[in-house]
């Protein structure tokens, strides 16, 4: 059998393959409830043969969402919108996992194909906040958060987790990339602050590690926990991939089982070099360096390219995105197209060209 195609145990989750898909924003919850969509949406990658799918960024706040239509963890409401779509995806064999997710400066927008970017307060909009008052290129300058404030996420990130497990999630990721809060805190780009959550590596770390310490404390030992980093921000001065390696190691000893690794998403109108896998060096140096499981994200779309990425050794698995929103049973395909036979569900077992 192809490799990505083996089975992966973390903690005590064993997922059956190696082909995740990864999350993916779709702007279409209401309060921050999911709905109609995100069931059909994430049903359909549940029947497409991933060994786990990522439900998308869900705020721990109502000010942590991204766009005023994206979806949340903060109340019980949130759960029982949730519970249905774990429940389904577990009727197919399918592990869940979900991103947990505070947007800093880059909140409280329209979804992206409004005609206009930032929600005003009668839209339902928000002051954004960020480590420090600096804006994201487009958008307004944020708050500045105090400490008691840095506080409350924490306290929130680690609420969010307990209602994310009562859904159903099989796996939580903190989401810490794309210039989102937790990256603005990482990077001296967007991290001016000179109390103990800014300066020194050591304290643009601190509000992740502690992020990372509420989460792993308020949920099952067995539970796996993911972290997505941007490994760089492609500027001088910025985020970097030896800073990435330093924070991938760090957080091993918290807890975390797997870095999520891709790139940019801080600083607006940067080069970066897209290609077919462009992101896997970063994974590949992380999970070398740090000894910490890791799954690469980018432009992977082909089944011989994903199976190569993990029998070299360069990721544990592979995250696929607009490959999956292209075809949501990718999977199937890929494994019909290595020569690997994978379980299907019954009712598509006519359309198999390898049998068992």
């Amino acid at each position: 059998m192809s490799t990505i195609f083996t089975p992966l145990t973390l903690r005590s989750v064993e997922f059956s393959n190696r082909v995740w898909v990864s999350p993916m924003c779709q702007y279409s919850a209401t309060n921050g409830v999911v709905g109609v969509w995100h069931r059909v949406h994430l049903g359909s990658f549940a029947t497409g043969g991933a060994g786990l799918v990522f439900a998308e960024a869900s705020a721990v706040t109502p000010e942590g969402r991204i766009s005023i239509a994206c979806p949340g963890l903060w109340s019980e409401a949130h759960v029982d919108a949730w519970r249905p779509i774990t429940d389904f995806a577990h009727s197919q064999g399918t592990r869940m996992g979900i991103q947990l997710a505070h947007a800093g400066r880059k909140a409280s927008t329209m979804a992206p194909w409004d005609d206009h970017l930032m929600a005003s307060a009668d839209e339902g909009g928000w002051m954004a906040v960020a480590p420090s008052p600096l804006a994201f290129e487009g958008y307004p300058v944020p708050h500045e958060l105090s400490v008691e404030e840095i506080a409350d996420i924490v306290r929130s990130f680690a609420g969010a987790a307990r209602r994310a497990v009562r859904a159903g999630f099989d796996v939580l990721e903190i989401h810490a990339a794309h210039g989102y809060l937790i990256h603005e805190f990482l990077s001296p780009i967007s991290n001016t602050r000179v109390d103990a959550y800014g300066g020194c590596f050591e304290n643009r770390a601190r509000v992740l590690v502690e992020i990372v310490d509420a989460v792993r404390s308020s949920v099952d030992p067995g539970t796996p926990l993911f972290v997505r980093i941007s490994a760089t921000d492609y500027v001088e001065g910025g985020w970097d991939l030896e800073q990435s390696i330093e924070l991938a190691k760090v957080l091993k000893t918290k807890g975390v089982d797997l870095i999520d690794v891709s790139s940019g998403g801080n600083v607006a109108g940067v080069r970066i070099p897209l290609g077919p896998g462009y992101q896997v060096p970063f994974a590949d140096a992380i999970r070398r360096e740090a000894a910490i499981a890791t799954a690469a994200v980018g432009l992977i779309t082909e089944p011989e390219q994903a199976e190569e990425i993990v029998s070299s050794g360069e990721a544990d698995a592979v995250l696929l995105a607009r490959a999956m929103l292209r075809n949501p049973r990718w999977a199937l395909g890929a494994a019909e197209r290595l020569g690997d036979v994978i379980a299907w569900p019954r009712q598509f077992e006519r359309a198999r060209t390898l049998k068992a």
